[in-house]
């Protein structure tokens, strides 16, 4: 047990929690949860900090489970394995592999964990495939009464539903069960293509490949598409090249022009087109696992939202038009990708296909006028936010939006009616409150 000034992956939220604890077992959240109802003290659990607003912050009491990482059990025959919530999704796909399986998608940062990214609705790209909460078919959940609940599509089909993306606010997930597929290798390919000719192509792009996406450099007329699909070749890989282009390109120079444009913002629109005339290109094959995520290392604030897939040409078509008229500041691309619908209660893609749009600016530099008016467009096509991403949505808005948010608010009353798992920010979220009062530090 030991107080420390815990801060997100940005920077741009920080806390004091009172404590913080390590669990290494389920008996041992059990017990923490017992000893805050009795307290009434609010929990928050953390898992990477990769979270952009304050969903995972706590000035109480924060749990991380970071010991509680790992395989459980893997069954090969009907292809799936149970691991600790804690795992993160790096460490996952390695181990996974070596039992010859593999995740069927996964998003473009691979260091949270699964409960993490979950909770929050995380996703990569590909039309035929939902966000990472689609992929689980089973939980082991420490419930808001201390309680451990087993929990799957057959045994609790509405909790299910409710916790497959639960903003850590029913309860503590501590196991995970996933459905998989045999480990695959993709192709990844990197075009470099104009925007307008990419508009014209994406809806095909989007139909004739397993995972694309596309990103939009803001000042810039050339765009990046990546394309990436399973493949039997041999694997393909190019260990200078890629540090070249993974590591000097993408962060080392990319951050030193980030730096630049902080210090001087005018410079933005000449660095997003030298950036763009910079995009690698090529071809590598490689397990899957090894392929879907970037390595990020320069430090940004970000906001996404799922729109209606048929409505991405029109927004971004207004995007741009936006940024012709007010001249934001800003040089990170912005990030174009696809998910199938689903029938999670809270996820951005509940009963459509989408599309998922997110801006980024430098941490440090000033975000919060560009942020608003690009979510002015989203909501005028019945955007919703990425629930770890930056947003200014509170429960009356969020409520027009998800059909079944009445029944998740009933399902959050069953499993953890005294609102110990809540903090000032979910409790705003879901307009509800908890016993106590938490204050975060917001630093942009």
């Amino acid at each position: 047990m030991k107080q420390v000034q815990w801060s997100n992956w940005s920077g741009s939220v920080r806390a004091n929690p009172r404590t913080v604890l390590y669990p290494a077992s389920i008996a041992e959240v059990e017990k923490v949860v017992r000893m805050c109802r009795q307290e009434g003290r609010r929990l928050r659990v953390v898992g990477s900090g990769h979270s952009f607003t304050p969903i995972a912050a706590s000035e109480d009491c924060l749990i991380s489970l970071d010991r509680m990482q790992g395989l459980v059990h893997v069954d090969a025959e009907a292809r799936t394995a149970t691991v600790w919530a804690g795992t993160k999704l790096k460490l996952l796909g390695e181990l996974l592999f070596r039992q010859g399986l593999a995740q069927e998608n996964l998003g473009d940062i691979d260091v949270q964990s699964i409960a993490g990214a979950i909770s929050t609705g995380t996703h990569g790209t590909g039309r035929a495939f939902g966000n990472i909460s689609t992929q689980v078919v089973g939980m082991a959940v420490v419930t808001g009464t201390g309680e451990v609940l087993e929990c799957s599509g057959e045994s609790h089909p509405d909790w299910f539903k409710a916790l497959q993306v639960s903003l850590g606010t029913l309860g503590i997930i501590v196991q995970v069960t996933l459905r998989l597929e045999p480990a695959y290798k993709i192709e990844y390919e990197s075009r470099r293509i104009p925007l307008g000719e990419c508009l014209k192509q994406q809806a095909r792009l989007a139909e004739e490949n397993r995972h694309f996406e596309f990103y939009w450099f803001p000042y810039a007329e050339p765009c990046q598409i990546k394309l990436m699909n399973k493949s039997d070749q041999e694997l393909r890989e190019h260990r200078i090249k890629d540090y070249i282009s993974d590591v000097l390109v993408e962060n080392t120079f990319f951050g030193l022009i980030s730096e630049l444009c902080r210090k001087l913002p005018k410079a933005s629109p000449y660095v997003s087109r030298l950036s763009a005339s910079q995009v690698p290109l090529g071809r590598k094959v490689n397990y899957s696992h090894r392929l879907f995520a970037t390595r990020r290392l320069v430090r940004f604030n970000e906001m996404e939202y799922n729109i209606p897939a048929e409505s991405m040409n029109a927004v971004i078509e207004e995007m741009r038009e936006e940024m012709s008229r007010n001249k934001y500041h800003v040089h990170f691309p912005v990030e174009c990708r696809y998910a199938k619908g689903d029938d999670i209660w809270l996820s951005p893609a509940y009963d459509r296909d989408s599309a998922y749009i997110a801006i980024h600016m430098y941490k440090g530099m000033p975000y919060e006028d560009y942020f608003s008016a690009m979510e002015h467009i989203f909501l005028r096509y019945g955007g919703r936010p990425h629930w770890g991403k930056m947003h200014h949505l509170e429960a009356a808005q969020l409520k027009e939006l998800y059909p079944m948010w009445e029944a998740f608010s009933a399902v959050r009353q069953e499993l953890d009616p005294d609102g110990i798992l809540l903090s000032d920010y979910t409790g705003r979220l879901l307009d509800v409150s908890g016993p106590i009062s938490d204050s975060f530090s917001d630093i942009g």
